[in-house]
């Protein structure tokens, strides 16, 4: 963005950045390009698989129900791991993930006679 008030901090995360990050690591774990669509969608499955499992032990320790814990910390990887996944099986389709999520937001406000929008 060339307006200054929207300058990018280093640290802010943009599906842009996310992109270029993935990118440039794809290239160094998978030089060869072997991992496909069915590899990418079984990873997403894994990590939300993990983020649930992670959800279930919140939810035991709010209840105060007996078992295995978990924090807020493992929570926030898991769902980092999701996001990171979801882009690397745009990138492989060449789906811009930014239009798309305005898109479906969109349009599900839309549907709901719902005021926000991107």
């Amino acid at each position: 963005m060339s307006d200054s008030s929207h300058a990018l901090n280093q640290n802010e995360i943009t599906f842009e950045r996310l992109r270029d990050s993935n990118q440039k690591r794809q290239d160094e774990w998978d030089s060869d390009n072997q991992i496909s669509l069915s590899y990418r969608g079984n990873e997403l499955a894994g990590e939300v698989g993990e983020a649930c499992n992670i959800i279930k032990k919140l939810e035991r320790e709010r209840l105060g129900i007996r078992g295995s814990r978990a924090d807020k910390t493992q929570l926030a990887e898991e769902l980092a791991d999701i996001i990171i996944c979801v882009d690397l099986i745009a990138m492989h389709e060449n789906i811009d993930l930014a239009q798309a999520v305005a898109k479906k937001f969109n349009a599900t406000s839309e549907k709901y006679g719902l005021k926000s929008k991107f």
